[in-house]
């Protein structure tokens, strides 16, 4: 196992697979979605696979995940516990979005302010004002899971159980666009 910065070069041939793991409001979709357009696959959500409407979650949510994970080349966020291994497993890169804390209640408040940002199944994010009412605010929840990540991502590190499997720590958007524009690109030519 690897762990990389946004400047160094990848040491895979070409990535075929990969997932982003963050907090949320870390930037997990944008930055899966962006990996899709530039490797030229078609983006999958995770939270499609997961939520139904009205918040239900979809019975066949972990097999219509671990389908998807069957497929040769992929990026996705790197989410669902319960698929979480499958998933790390047949990676070729974990992206880790290591932003500061503060940075991701930030993007979460900024994402939030008006109303709710829309999720899969039809469902809405609960707006702003419902922070003191809603345990499960996503605001809440970014601060909550932001730790709970971190050490995820350090105990598949101590685990080293994937040798083939590099992660990319990034911390901040602009290692983002260093890594996206340089590295990244470098490894899709």
């Amino acid at each position: 196992m690897e762990i990389i910065g946004p400047d160094d070069a990848l040491p895979v041939r070409r990535i075929r697979r990969a997932a982003v793991a963050g907090p949320a409001g870390s930037g997990k979709s944008t930055l899966a979605r962006t990996l899709c357009e530039r490797m030229g696959l078609p983006y999958v959500e995770f939270e499609s696979f997961f939520h139904g409407p009205n918040w239900t979650v979809r019975e066949t949510w972990q097999a219509d995940v671990l389908k998807f994970l069957d497929g040769d080349e992929w990026a996705i966020e790197w989410q669902g516990e319960e698929v979480r291994e499958r998933m790390t497993e047949r990676l070729d890169v974990l992206v880790w979005l290591d932003h500061p804390r503060v940075m991701t209640i930030v993007r979460t408040l900024k994402r939030k302010v008006g109303r709710g940002s829309k999720i899969a199944g039809g469902n809405v994010e609960g707006p702003l004002h419902t922070f003191f009412t809603d345990p499960d605010h996503i605001v809440k929840l970014a601060w909550r899971y932001h730790p709970m990540i971190r050490a995820r991502v350090h105990k598949v590190i101590e685990e080293n159980r994937y040798p083939g499997l590099v992660i990319v720590r990034l911390r901040g958007q602009r290692q983002v666009d260093r890594w996206l524009d340089g590295a990244f690109a470098r490894n899709l030519r």
